[in-house]
């Protein structure tokens, strides 16, 4: 995922491009870690040194609200972030805690008995061991 100019795609979204708000946003683009809120603080307090956790957990919910990002919880205790909002699952290795992007085609899983449902949101999650783990 690509945007040449994070400040209009913030404006696009009604999203007020402050310098924080345009650093969360590209370190989401730019690591596509699925970071923790405590992560993406760690990393960008550094460069920021106003920056607060509570700054970065609320711009990342205004992103959410706007549709530009995704919250990740395939653990109960462990919230992460996505900015990629094309069609994609995840998986999570055991061994090295990595969460990868995975493709995915939701119109080729067949789901029985939901005929009669209207799906607002779904989410496919994979936990495994990952290919590198698996080798060493």
């Amino acid at each position: 995922m690509y945007i040449e100019n994070v400040g209009d795609h913030l404006k696009i979204h009604d999203i007020k491009p402050s310098y924080q708000r345009m650093k969360i946003f590209q370190y989401l683009l730019e690591n596509r870690t699925h970071p923790t809120v405590d992560e993406i603080y760690k990393s960008l307090s550094k460069e920021i040194p106003t920056l607060s956790k509570t700054t970065v957990y609320n711009t990342l919910s205004l992103f959410i609200e706007k549709g530009i990002a995704r919250v990740i919880t395939i653990e109960e205790n462990e919230t992460r972030y996505d900015a990629d909002m094309d069609v994609h699952g995840h998986f999570k290795c055991v061994e090295c805690k990595k969460v990868y992007d995975v493709p995915v085609k939701i119109d080729q899983i067949l789901i029985d008995g939901m005929e009669d449902f209207k799906i607002n949101e779904y989410h496919v999650y994979f936990k495994g061991i990952c290919s590198k783990c698996q080798n060493k």
